[in-house]
Order: structure tokens, then sequence, then C-alpha cells
């Protein structure tokens, strides 16, 4: 029988296949999309994210970053904080999931190129597209078809503006070695130097309008940037997504589909590949109850400061004052980086 059966071959998906085939499981994804998939990411690795990567055996290229910049995306003032260990990566999300792709072949991981569908579950394993296994991981990301089916999604707040994301290249030398973060009023425009000649932008945002129109918020950035862009736009969101648990009974969420604040202190690939390591752990060990638990101490910094930061940004007497105050402080925003690094 099948270990694990995961689905989804995203990166949170990989790394658990990744992470079963190198404790000695077998391992079977089930993803229709062909490699690699590309999706709305601000392609910066933390180090976090950088030295999961290592674990795995996984050698990605991209460009090195050192540290963020907050930078009022009017004004222009900043605030920056170095990483005192390690260093982040900009990668093209396709190049990420490549790597990842190609790791997990070399293990002897096979894919199946189907949706699983319906999933069935006893005591002794789990059922969903003709495959048995002793284990499902949902790895099927952010709208996870999974944790809807299995009822673990939490209800969303009334009160809460859902925000979005949006993605594009553009050819032009980076200039900086930091990620750069731009503010304005509704939302955040994140630079990341992905390559010679290549910049990442993704927009975080509460408001439905075209990629330009956002943009045009940011009037600092936006005049570093050429006319025309290097690739189409794509999408994502809503962002936020609650769940009720991570665990019911032989299905184990990771990533996206496990649950997410938002994008604002790009910790959600770093989260995803701990979360892997931990959720093969568990089932190892015959305890898959307990990777809620580890989910949560895992998650806890990530929870804490991006929960504490989207609140301060949905206040519109506070938002205004985020790139201030941390320029004020500076000691305080380089140990709120440093922890998520």
């Amino acid at each position: 029988m099948i270990d694990l059966l995961v689905a989804g071959g995203g990166p949170a998906g990989l790394a658990t296949a990744i992470h079963g085939a190198l404790s000695g499981l077998e391992v079977v994804i089930a993803e229709p999309r062909p490699t690699p998939v590309d999706k709305a990411c601000g392609e910066g690795l933390m180090p976090g994210a950088v030295r999961a990567l290592g674990e795995l055996g996984v050698t990605v290229a991209g460009r090195p970053f050192h540290g963020i910049r907050y930078v009022d995306g009017v004004t222009g003032r900043t605030a920056e904080a170095c990483f005192r260990e390690g260093h982040g990566l900009g990668v093209r999300r396709t190049g990420l999931h490549a790597a990842l792709a190609g790791r997990a072949d070399e293990l002897g991981v096979r894919t199946v190129p189907r949706r699983l569908g319906p999933v069935r579950q006893d005591g002794r394993g789990v059922t969903a597209g003709g495959l048995t296994a002793r284990y499902l991981v949902a790895a099927d990301g952010l709208h996870s078809p999974t944790r809807r089916a299995l009822g673990l999604c939490a209800p969303s707040d009334p009160h809460r503006t859902a925000r979005y994301g949006l993605r594009r290249h553009y050819t032009v030398e980076p200039w900086s070695d930091l990620v750069e973060v731009h503010w304005s009023a509704r939302s955040e425009a994140y630079v990341t130097p992905l390559a010679p000649g290549l910049v990442g932008v993704a927009v975080l945002t509460s408001d439905r309008a075209p990629f330009d129109a956002q943009l045009a918020h940011f009037p600092i950035l936006a005049g570093r940037l050429p006319a025309a862009p290097d690739s189409p736009v794509r999408g994502a969101g809503p962002l936020r997504q609650g769940v009720r648990s991570r665990v019911a009974g032989r299905v184990l969420l990771v990533g996206d589909a496990a649950g997410y604040t938002d994008a604002l202190t790009g910790e959600g690939l770093t989260l995803a590949l701990t979360a892997a390591d931990e959720l093969v752990r568990c089932v190892r060990a015959g305890r898959p109850e307990a990777y809620e638990r580890a989910w949560l101490r895992l998650s806890r910094s990530y929870r804490l400061l991006t929960g504490s930061l989207l609140w301060a940004r949905e206040r519109p007497l506070l938002a205004p004052h985020i790139v201030p105050l941390a320029s004020r402080l500076p000691r305080v925003f380089r140990e709120g980086v440093n922890l998520l690094a």
C-alpha cells in the first residue's frame, strides 16, 4: 500500500513527498498540471526557506537578497533591516517548482496526472481517485477542494476586507540587494530581484483593479520600471483562509491548504517547507494527530507578526504610520525581520 498519497504537486506537496521519500516511505503525487506550474507569488524565499531547501537536497538558481526595505510609495521614506544569518533568494516560481519536481523524481516519487476527487477513509487507510494509501496529504492550494469537502474551512469574517495578490515581471536591472516593500494607502508592492536584468513586482491589495491601475499608486516605483512588462499578470485570492484543523483522521493539510493569513511577511513558503517535514515525522511515528500542534508551533511567529501587521494595515488611521514607525524604531523593525528570517 502507498504510504503517502499527496494531492497537489506544488512546492508544499513536493516538499512533503521529498521528506517522505527520504524517510523511506512510498509516496505518490496526484497532480493534473504539467511541470513546472506557475502562480501568483512574490518569489522571494526568506533565509529559513533557503535552509529548508538545502535540507531537502534541492538546488535552485536565483538572485540572493540580504534583507527587507520598507518604502513609503509616495514620499520615498524608508526603513531597512538586513538578515543576521544567511540570505534570501529571489527565484522564479517556475524555477523553484522544476527544482523540487526534479528532486522528487530523483528519489523515485511517482506522479499520476489526475485530480483525486471524493475522499473515503477508515481506520486502515484513505481512498481517492482510485488510489488507496495509509495517509492522504492535501497540498491542493489556497482554495483546497479537499479541505472544503471535509468541512475543515472556518467561516470567513464578514467584517474583514478580502485581499488579493497580483504579480508581473519586468526586464530591468535590480537596483537593490534587498526586497523592497512599497506602501500606499490601500496596497503594498513587493519588488524582488530575480536575476540579472529581471525583477518581480507583486501587489497585495483589497481593491479589485487591473495591475497598471494598482501600480499607479506607487509613483516612485512606477518611475523605475520599463513601460513594457516581461510577463502577463497572474493573480490569487482572496488570501485569508481560515481552517478549523489541519488533521481529519488520516487526512493532513499542508501549505496554503492548511490555512493562510496574508502574504505581507513573505513567510508562506518557509512555513510550507518546514511543516512538510513535521507532517512526515508525525506520520512515521503513527501519530498524525500530533501534526496539528506541530503546525501551530511552527506558524506561531508568522501568525502573530502577519496578523498584527495586517490589523494595523486595515486601520486607516494607523496604516500611514507603518513605514515612519519602522524608520523611527530600526531595532524593533530589525528584530521583526530576523524573527521571520
